[in-house]
């Protein structure tokens, strides 16, 4: 058996290939949009990606189970669990409906579906059995059930799907499926999850990259309300303490459910000059995006651009910028070269940005602005009608700058409602050391709002002599 982890960065998203090398096929489970590391993969190892499934309806990321199953003619499988609110759309039509026990036989080798509710009502996980060394299976394949060290949220329902108060019931079923199903197994049963440590799809996330069913069961957070059948106690702890969900994740599970659009192969990205560029900015038929960090975005870069800084997080950033459901204007990226610009491509398709159209190597030649910035010890001469934290409500409710506003980076564009008027005066922004606070900043600014960024942000702030931070359980509303 081959069964390798695919891992994206970015996102700190899982997908695993798990290929039977005796008969040459292979099945791809929680696959990205961006396809060529799974057909690379394939073509290195002699084998066919004959399946394509996943374990749930993502928040985080726009699947690639429809993408990489056009594209190779591999059989799709889908959970049809959880009930008629969450069964898969008309764009899986064709597609294998999986219940519980659902077995998939790749020659030697059994994935088999088990409904683990809790995260969302359909979620499946995936009990992987190698038939040339055991009769039982060695591997569980968790999704966003089980992570190494703790588990799966479940309030995104609430947070990103418009559900209300979902995540009680959500959490209710977390405890059923880890005490029926993931603690009936074998100890040495290994748990290979979807996620990894910065994932907003968890509270807790582990680097390691895989755990066991023994290991969980002794030393997670939640074990001790397991062994002691303490349901209550067990909800109260898993809903406290999550992190904001970014509002795109409304988008992704929609498109997600419905069927994510099939891209197909993209086309050639155009360089642009500087003299190309300048015109199709005065026509406003492009968005710029800069991708450098924030300190060099300061020095001067084009007005009313985005910034998604390098290719390592922009995924992340870039779906905190740019919603391609109210937006269609393509992109046009600074990049060091075509395969940088490619790269961030790849990136940004995984959240459903496929509309990167061109790049340019360099800024000389373009007209330039400054974004307005103002030194810790100087916060207080601004005329300001808001001071606000696009933090996470975590970090704001550990220590914040007194007066100051929350409202998270990537809830920013999605809830403008909650800020003041266009032209009712300057906002400052800041976050923890100015890299989210620029993201979020630049979208701002190309809504037409006045915005000014904390220089250094709250770790500037903070060490200053005799600035004392506000701590409190709640974070404000922006308005």
């Amino acid at each position: 058996m081959l069964l390798e982890r695919i891992y994206d960065e970015d996102l700190a998203q899982a997908s695993y290939f798990i290929g039977c090398q005796a008969k040459g096929e292979a099945i791809v489970v929680d696959p990205r949009r961006d396809l060529e590391v799974y057909i690379e993969l394939a073509e290195k190892n002699g084998m066919t990606i004959t399946g394509v499934t996943e374990t749930h309806i993502h928040a985080d990321y726009l699947s690639g189970t429809r993408e990489l199953a056009a594209r190779t003619g591999a059989t799709l499988y889908v959970s049809d669990e959880g009930g008629p609110d969450w069964t898969y759309g008309a764009g899986f039509d064709g597609a294998v409906r999986m219940r519980h026990g659902h077995k998939v036989t790749l020659g030697n080798i059994t994935v088999e579906a088990v409904h683990t509710p809790g995260h969302t009502p359909e979620h499946l996980s995936f009990l992987v059995t190698d038939g040339a060394q055991s009769t039982e299976p060695g591997f569980i394949l968790t999704g966003d059930f089980v992570f190494v060290g703790d588990l799966g949220r479940p309030d995104l329902l609430d947070e990103a799907a418009g559900g209300v108060d979902t995540r009680f019931e959500g959490a209710k079923d977390l405890f059923v499926s880890l005490r029926d199903r993931f603690l009936t197994l074998p100890d040495y049963v290994q748990v290979l999850p979807a996620h990894g440590a910065g994932s907003a799809c968890g509270k807790a996330l582990g680097s390691v990259p895989s755990s066991t069913v023994g290991y969980e069961r002794n030393f997670s957070w939640w074990s001790r309300y397991l062994k002691n059948d303490d349901q209550q106690g067990f909800v109260a702890e898993l809903l406290s303490g999550q992190p904001d969900a970014h509002a795109y994740f409304g988008r992704m599970k929609t498109q997600n459910r419905v069927g994510p659009e099939i891209v197909g192969d993209a086309p050639e990205l155009t360089e642009y000059s500087a003299s190309e560029l300048t015109a199709a900015l005065a026509g406003d038929s492009v968005i710029f995006v800069d991708t450098r960090d924030n300190e060099l975005v300061h020095t001067g870069t084009i007005a009313r651009s985005l910034n998604v800084p390098g290719i390592a997080k922009a995924a992340s950033y870039g779906a905190w910028v740019y919603n391609p459901e109210v937006e269609n204007r393509p992109l046009v990226l600074l990049a060091a070269d075509r395969a940088e610009a490619t790269a961030i491509r790849d990136h940004l398709v995984r959240v459903g940005i496929d509309s990167v159209r061109g790049f340019i190597t360099s800024l000389d030649g373009l007209d330039l602005v400054r974004p307005s910035v103002v030194a810790p010890a100087n916060l207080d001469t601004v005329d300001r009608a808001l001071l606000l934290d696009v933090r996470n409500k975590t970090e704001y409710a550990d220590g914040h700058i007194p007066g100051a506003a929350q409202l998270s980076g990537g809830r920013v564009l999605w809830n403008l409602a909650d800020l003041p008027e266009k032209g009712a005066g300057t906002i400052v922004t800041y976050c923890q050391s100015g890299v989210r606070n620029s993201v979020a900043a630049s979208a701002l600014r190309r809504e037409g709002y006045d915005v000014t960024e904390l220089e250094g942000s709250y770790l500037a702030w903070i060490s200053e002599p005799g600035n004392e931070p506000t701590r409190t359980a709640d974070a404000p509303a922006a308005a």
